[in-house]
């Protein structure tokens, strides 16, 4: 049994049974394994699981936080975040437009200009994120030498 309590004492709980599907002994990597199982049973029942696989990872929220004071071309956001490599930097905002979060546009010009901007649901998560970096900030702060980033204003909008 896992539990998860969020702040509105929303209880996410399930007991998870044996009924997993039969995968061969030969297969190297389990698609269908307890694990995989367990973390999508996680996320279909616990909000904060949910909301940790959409901007969970290294710079999704960076990119959200950019954000949220305005649009941004593709060019300006990786001159803000100067040490995410391209790579990364297509591959988050692929995923966070998958997950309705950011919105594209790309102007019909040339060259051409990509636009990225918050769907009503990502300007939503604006708070949270501002609320997630306070507590940050107040959390390090417990530790000698830690210092916030001076760029970061986590009263900004």
């Amino acid at each position: 049994m896992f539990v998860c309590f969020t702040t509105q004492n929303y209880l996410c709980t399930n007991f998870l049974t044996s009924t997993y599907p039969k995968v061969s002994s030969m297969t190297k990597v389990k698609e269908s394994s307890t694990r995989n199982y367990n973390k999508g049973i996680a996320e279909m029942t616990c909000p904060i699981t949910y909301v940790m696989n959409k901007i969970g990872g290294h710079w999704k929220s960076i990119i959200l936080y950019y954000l949220i004071s305005g649009p941004k071309r593709y060019g300006e956001l990786k001159r803000l975040i100067p040490a995410i490599t391209e790579k990364m930097l297509i591959q988050h905002l692929k995923q966070l437009q998958e997950d309705n979060l950011i919105n594209r546009k790309a102007e019909d010009i040339v060259p051409p200009h990509v636009i990225y901007s918050l769907t009503p649901s990502g300007e939503e998560l604006g708070p949270v994120l501002m609320a997630m970096a306070d507590w940050a900030i107040k959390d390090n702060a417990k530790y000698a030498g830690f210092t916030a980033s001076a760029d970061v204003d986590i009263n900004a909008k």
